[in-house]
This record gives C-alpha cells, sequence and structure tokens, in this order.
C-alpha cells in the first residue's frame, strides 16, 4: 500500500465512476480497473459495488475509504508543516466551497493568490455547505467558505461577511406590483405576496433551500413551489428569464437588463458567511495566507449589504 494507490481510491469514489476516475488521473481506464480489481483482491473485500451508473463504496469500503482519507490528509498536513519552513515557497490547501458561491466569490480571490504565491496549489472541493460542514467536522479540509448558521462549528469559525437573500424576478412579473420603497432605495416585497406566485426553492438540504422554506413556514405560507431539487444558479438563471421566481444571494447577483433583485420582507432576509476550520487541527501558514487574502478581498468589494 502506498500514497498514491489510496489517491486512486480515493479519486474512484469522489468520481462515482471508474472512467471519470481515470480521466482525472491521467490513466486509462483498463488499467485503473485492473488495479483495483488486484487492490480488492490483495484486500480480501470488495471496496466498491458496481452499478449500470458507476460505482459506490460498499459498507467495507467506506471504512477503507475513511481511514484513507485520514491517512491523506495527515500525508498533506505533514507537507505544510515542512513548506511552512520554506516560508509559503509552496505548499497545498484542501479548500471546501459552495458551486454556486465559488463561480462567484472564488475566481478573484485564487487569481491573486497565485499571482502571490505561485507554487502553493489549492485543491478545490465543491458542495453544498452542510455537506462541507461535515467534511470540515471529519477533518477533510484545511478551510471551508460555509454559509450559517452552524451551532456546531461555533467555535471554529472566521466571520467573513455578512450576505442578505434576494428575491429574483424580471421587471414584468405581476410580483413587481407588490414592491415596497422605502426612502433609502430600499425595494422589498412580502414574504405573503411572494407566496401567490410560482416559486422555485431549491432542494431542501441546502443553506438557502432551506431558510427559504423556514421563511414561508414561519408565517404559515405555503408557496406554489415547483423545480424543488435543481440547484440554486439552475433556479436563479430560470428566474431571470420570468419562468418563476427564484431565491440568490446577494454576493451571487447576476446582473442583465430587466432583471429585479427584491430584499424579502423589510428587514430583509440575512446569514454570515465564515471560514470554517477543523477542530484543534494545526493550520498552515499557507491556509492563514489565503485566509487573510479572502478578507482583502471581500473587504474590497464592499460586500456587506
Amino acid at each position: 500500500m502506498n500514497l498514491k494507490e489510496l489517491n486512486y481510491i480515493v479519486t474512484i469514489a469522489d468520481e462515482g465512476s471508474i472512467s471519470r476516475a481515470a480521466e482525472k488521473l491521467y490513466m486509462a481506464q483498463s488499467s485503473l480497473s485492473q488495479f483495483l480489481q488486484l487492490y480488492e483482491a490483495e484486500l480480501g473485500a470488495p471496496l466498491f459495488m458496481r452499478t449500470s451508473r458507476g460505482v459506490r463504496p460498499t459498507a467495507s469500503g467506506s471504512v477503507f475509504l475513511n481511514h484513507a482519507r485520514q491517512i491523506l490528509l495527515q500525508y498533506h498536513r505533514a507537507q505544510s508543516e515542512l513548506w511552512d519552513i520554506e516560508e509559503l515557497s509552496g505548499g497545498r490547501i484542501e479548500l471546501g466551497i459552495s458551486t454556486f458561491r465559488g463561480t462567484y466569490l472564488l475566481p478573484p480571490v485564487l487569481k491573486r493568490f497565485r499571482d502571490r504565491y505561485p507554487r502553493i496549489h489549492v485543491e478545490i472541493t465543491e458542495k453544498d455547505s452542510m455537506y462541507l460542514e461535515e467534511m470540515i467536522l471529519e477533518g477533510f479540509l484545511d478551510m471551508a467558505l460555509l454559509a450559517l448558521p452552524s451551532p456546531r462549528l461555533h467555535k471554529q469559525l472566521d466571520f467573513l461577511t455578512r450576505d442578505e437573500i434576494y428575491l429574483v424576478t424580471v421587471s414584468e412579473h405581476p410580483v413587481m406590483e407588490f414592491v415596497h420603497r422605502e426612502e433609502d432605495g430600499t425595494r422589498w416585497v412580502d414574504l405573503k405576496d411572494i407566496a401567490r406566485f410560482e416559486c422555485i426553492l431549491g432542494p431542501p438540504r441546502t443553506i438557502l433551500g432551506s431558510m427559504i422554506r423556514k421563511a414561508f413556514e414561519d408565517l404559515r405560507l405555503e408557496p406554489l413551489a415547483q423545480n424543488t431539487n435543481i440547484t440554486a444558479p439552475f433556479a436563479a438563471a430560470m428566474a431571470r428569464e420570468g419562468i418563476a421566481l427564484s431565491f440568490t444571494y446577494h454576493s451571487c447577483m447576476v446582473k442583465a437588463p430587466g432583471v429585479e433583485y427584491l430584499s424579502v420582507g423589510r428587514k430583509g432576509l440575512f446569514l454570515d458567511l465564515s471560514l470554517a476550520y477543523p477542530a484543534g487541527e494545526y493550520r498552515s501558514k499557507a491556509t492563514m495566507a489565503l485566509a487573510k487574502m479572502f478578507h482583502e478581498i471581500y473587504q474590497e468589494a464592499s460586500i456587506r449589504p
């Protein structure tokens, strides 16, 4: 057993497909399949169950993968500690961020970070905030940008900014008849008026989806919800075409002619964005340098509502 072999197994699990894993590892699918067969034979237990859609870990495979991830993570941390001695002349950071936020917020941070620290590699994991929270708790990431609240991580958080949830619609949508305008220029619409029209709420096991559902539930409202399992970027794109109402974050707005972004309720609907770290774990200089870069970019962008 060596680290390269463990990386092969973890990549197969992450991709859920031998062919996709082989492509990511830059090797032939047949070679990876043969490796997996020999490796399972050596272990004396199947690690993956073959299905029509790919592979998924067996019960034994899940146990093995947990140890494999920990071994690889400890190795990367050992590397980070050694590279720290070289004063940020190299290193690796395991960063978690949601696909939605990553699309809009991460590129400028990574661009500046790479310019300043060209030999530090940032490995990105794209998942929703709830999944990333689990990965932080299990120690699989060095850092993650999370949408909160998260009571389980309150001692491991570095507050970044406050973000607002907006209703996305188009100028000709009838919901615009219910818009309220404040003297400071704020425009908002009441949830009871939003509930009159078809809404795309997104998956309930995401921060955005769960917060919107709770806001409706707190007022004992039942919106006309459809397409409840599509991603937040897809939902926002549909709303920008006038298909239905949806919700997005201030930090993920896509400005376009005829597209309107409205606060939800007079007081608005907000959540915190924070950088999260594993509890009691070593934080490399590279990780803290990236955290500092996030703060720099957010302050310059004046992202606070």
